[in-house]
């Protein structure tokens, strides 16, 4: 029996898998969309969503349902399986998933990243309730009410920052006596009046029963615990790519991301990347489907200019 062979597979079924899938299918290519979680992507399990151009607010899981649906009412095809490896094979490549190999004239990796975690017991039951990892996101929910900000590097203290403007107070909490960002950070910070640093602490337990209203702190130098009560909490820890399964085959910057620019390129023939996985500053939902759309274009030109 022969297999199907896709024009392109798409391995990621986010923002950007999922934009790519609408792109590719309306230049009458046939598509196959990979997930292994659930559809949406991260932004699916954001509770509103309020700065994605032309749409005043909608909520990140039926922003997800309308990228799906309009991508399969376009013809594009969409399995909840886990591509586990990439690989060529006679002028096509060999998608390996647990239920078999799937077969594509250009693959589309649109691997997304995660969230690095605290590790803290109910950080998972109170994401979304709380919990967040985006202020650009989710911090104007937030306005007027106290939070803090798990985090040293420059990602901590920019989300800082940019809460300190609508929030009532903000506390930055590190776990070593330094922070790590930037200087012109680190000042900008200090300036502002309603921004307390806490250093040498670490969360050690989210407050609260259905909603977060607090947080409790552990001082690593003295061993003292106090209790904040905040109604948010922002970690900004870093995140992690999933590129793992592909690295050996696109290739990938010292940090995991795929190092492919702002076409999208990975640099093998056939192979494009899109969205999170990607190394870029800035990830944030426009950008996911700009990049699907961009790795669209180009693996739908790879298409017609190698069959």
């Amino acid at each position: 029996m022969q297999e199907n062979i896709w024009d392109v597979v798409i391995v990621g079924g986010g923002p950007a898998g999922l934009t790519a899938a609408i792109y590719a299918a309306r230049a009458g290519k046939s598509v196959l969309v990979l997930e292994k979680n659930g559809f949406g992507g991260q932004i699916a399990w954001s509770p509103r969503v309020e700065n994605f151009p032309g749409t005043a607010a909608v909520s990140g899981a039926e922003f997800s349902d309308r990228l799906l649906g309009q991508a399969l009412d376009l013809g594009a095809e969409a399995d909840l399986s886990e591509a586990t490896g990439l690989s060529r094979e006679g002028g096509l490549w060999r998608v390996e998933t647990p239920e078999g190999a799937r077969l594509a004239r250009a693959v589309i990796l649109a691997t997304g990243a995660r969230h690095r975690k605290l590790g803290v017991e109910r950080e998972d039951e109170l994401a979304g309730s709380g919990v967040c990892y985006c202020a650009v996101c989710d911090g104007a929910f937030y306005k007027g009410r106290p939070v803090a900000v798990a985090g040293g590097g420059d990602a901590a203290l920019q989300d800082a920052l940019l809460l300190s403007n609508y929030c009532s107070q903000v506390y930055i909490i590190h776990r070593r006596g330094k922070f790590r960002a930037e200087e012109a950070n680190v000042r900008a910070l200090a300036a502002r009046g309603n921004v307390t640093a806490l250093m040498d602490s670490r969360v050690t337990a989210l407050l609260g029963a259905d909603e977060l209203s607090g947080l409790r702190v552990e001082n690593t130098a003295d061993g003292s615990v106090r209790e904040l009560y905040v109604d948010a909490l922002f970690v900004a820890v870093g995140s992690e790519p999933d590129s793992a399964p592909f690295a050996a085959v696109a290739p990938v910057d010292g940090r995991g991301w795929f190092a492919a620019g702002e076409d999208c390129l990975s640099g093998v023939p056939g192979v494009l990347v899109a969205g999170d996985c990607r190394a870029k500053g800035v990830r944030q939902l426009t950008t996911a489907v700009g990049d699907g759309a961009c790795a669209a274009v180009a693996a739908c030109r790879y298409v017609d200019e190698n069959s």
